[in-house]
């Protein structure tokens, strides 16, 4: 329990700083003097700087040890927090936003890492490991715009970013004085080029680089992408920055396929994503952080700007995402090691799916009480969704791969996130009541469809593939059926 409490600082301050920081936004905007636009860019350079900055934590946690990767995630996360809690202007505070992202793009992958190594023996405790380690993210983001709301009543929007600082510290102390060395580190360490096996099965060597190139493109291609889609309402498609912008995106993530096909050591390791299970899993987790990231966007506008809320009453309204959280977290562990992961990915999809959808005809006017089952229903879903497939992903892999295949994960859920936050956020024009009632009427509705889709994605992966152990008794057993099934996908 020391090691999941300890890797689960690091989450739940990466988490946090995805949520904690859209209800601060009307502040931000006020003293800042920064538009909607501006607004998506404070979210989103985190989100972008985490998403494609991910790949290259794992394989660095993979090379040289996940424990030294997370530790130095701590550190630079909480100078980057201060940073943010300095910041003078828009333009700093996007860039202190950003480092922020890459001291997170460090931390989450060996986090899942490091509680993976110490789970390595017992699939059904790692089930429940996962579970208590998705719960503490999980529960900060949606106690976020909780925190945000009693921070900003006491001590002002800067507040939300400082308060990292003692959590970083605690965190630090903790890895130092809890966590062991990885057992691969120092032999990685000493000879990079050691063997690994892959996703098949088959020898494959460690990277001895961090594919620079790759990770170039990577961040050309998304950043691109998200900046066309955030400046697409108010510029227009027809304005050179708009359609340059997504063709540039499509042109680099073209040329970044290209290369890391052809490559030795590729950032992204395309092997795996032709594992079927672990490919799914991973769209999965796209849609789930694309639909919550835009709509808890559009709702902290909408409930300030719309319905006139202070950041105070807004976090507080949120407090319902905090309860179906925290309960079907906890409740998914005990669900995936006796059902399997792909039961709870179906209906935590389709409950999540119905809480969107319950929030379609809401108006400015709309009782606050009306909104109680969707903000129970959404995070219970979730929940419920997101831990099994966390699982499904680590049993899908060699535990060598751990790191690389959950920075893959956590990658494609970050740029999910940041694109729905510019894309939801667009629903929304100038910021305007009238327009941010509509836009969340959009965003619902698109919502509510694309969990549906999760929905099918995670019935069509096959039930053998994700069924629990038959037992857990003896160490090596679970080990052994998951390395089968890994190979056969």
């Amino acid at each position: 329990m020391r090691v999941v409490g300890t890797v689960s600082v690091g989450f739940v301050v990466t988490q946090l700083d995805v949520t904690i920081v859209n209800i601060a936004l009307a502040r931000i905007a006020t003293d800042l003097h920064a538009n909607v636009a501006g607004l998506q860019w404070i979210v989103d350079a985190y989100t972008l700087a985490f998403a494609v900055l991910m790949l290259s934590g794992g394989v660095l946690g993979d090379r040289y040890g996940a424990r030294r990767m997370y530790a130095a995630g701590l550190v630079a996360f909480a100078l980057a927090s201060l940073a943010c809690g300095l910041a003078a202007n828009p333009a700093l505070l996007i860039a202190a936003r950003a480092l922020q992202g890459a001291g997170a793009a460090a931390m989450l992958p060996n986090s899942l890492a490091l509680l993976n190594e110490a789970c390595r023996h017992e699939r059904s405790l790692r089930a429940r490991a996962v579970g208590f380690w998705t719960a503490a993210g999980a529960i900060s983001i949606a106690a976020g715009p909780i925190a945000g709301g009693l921070l900003i009543a006491a001590f002002g929007w800067r507040s939300i970013f400082l308060v990292n600082l003692p959590l970083c510290a605690a965190g630090l102390a903790a890895t130092l004085a809890w966590i062991p060395a990885s057992r691969n580190a120092s032999s990685v360490a000493a000879n990079p080029a050691a063997n690994d096996t892959n996703t098949a099965g088959a020898p494959a060597q460690r990277p001895r680089s961090l594919d620079l190139r790759g990770q170039l493109l990577a961040i050309v291609a998304l950043t691109a992408f998200t900046g066309a889609v955030i400046e697409w309402r108010p510029l227009g498609f027809a304005h050179w920055a708009v359609w340059g912008g997504f063709v540039l995106a499509l042109a680099a993530g073209a040329a970044f396929i290209a290369l890391e096909a052809r490559i030795e050591a590729p950032m992204l390791p395309l092997a795996m994503l032709r594992n079927r299970i672990f490919s799914t899993a991973v769209l999965f987790g796209v849609c789930v952080n694309l639909t919550y990231y835009g709509t808890v966007f559009v709702l902290a506008l909408f409930l300030q700007h719309a319905r006139g809320q202070s950041p105070l009453q807004a976090g507080l309204t949120f407090i319902p995402l905090t309860g179906g959280f925290l309960l079907s977290n906890i409740a998914s562990g005990h669900v995936v090691a006796r059902y399997g992961t792909r039961l709870p990915m179906i209906g935590g999809a389709l409950v999540a799916g119905l809480g969107y959808a319950l929030l379609i005809p809401v108006s400015a006017n709309t009782p606050l009480i009306a909104l109680l089952a969707a903000f129970l229903l959404i995070p219970s879903g979730m929940g419920l969704a997101v831990p099994a497939m966390t699982t499904t992903v680590l049993a899908s892999v060699e535990p060598a791969r751990a790191g690389t295949a959950s920075a893959l994960l956590n990658t494609a859920r970050q740029a999910g996130g940041a694109v729905g936050v510019a894309a939801f956020g667009a629903f929304t024009g100038s910021g305007a009541a009238a327009q941010v009632v509509s836009g969340l009427h959009a965003d619902t509705a698109i919502s509510a469809m694309l969990l549906l889709v999760a929905a099918c994605l995670a019935w069509s992966m096959r039930a053998d593939s994700t069924a629990p152990p038959r037992s857990t008794s003896r160490a090596r057993a679970p080990r052994v059926r998951e390395n089968a099934r890994a190979n056969q996908s």
